[in-house]
């Protein structure tokens, strides 16, 4: 079974994006912060990360880079989820080592394409 870790601290947004992912049989992690995240990934190796950029403490850009930039962790994809939707957050995003970028709302039809893209 597939895993996702999800980090986000809205609960709908979270309520959202696990629906998406149980209804195609995935397995849910959820992390409110930056910092359970990066506990979890000292341990685990989820399929796909969905991060938030407006989290408690570390930012999601922050969170990106760790992940990106650890040899354990640089190879899951990671999936910018944020209501953050200018051009600079995108390129942002990116820069920081993102694989994707969607926009919130999330629409099941985008996140579907992304699923697509980055798990085969």
């Amino acid at each position: 079974m597939a895993t996702a870790l999800i980090v986000e601290d809205v609960q709908t947004d979270l309520m959202i994006l696990t629906s998406y992912l149980e209804t195609l049989g995935w397995r849910v992690v959820a992390a409110v912060n930056g910092e359970e995240a990066l506990t979890y990934l000292n341990t685990n190796k989820p399929d796909i990360v969905f991060l938030d950029i407006v989290l408690p403490g570390r930012s999601g850009f922050e969170i990106c880079r760790a992940i990106k930039s650890q040899t354990n962790t640089q190879k899951i994809p990671v999936v910018i989820c944020s209501t953050k939707n200018t051009d600079m957050d995108r390129f942002w995003g990116l820069k920081q080592g993102a694989d994707l970028y969607l926009a919130k709302p999330v629409n099941r039809h985008d996140f579907m394409n992304v699923l697509e893209k980055l798990v085969n």
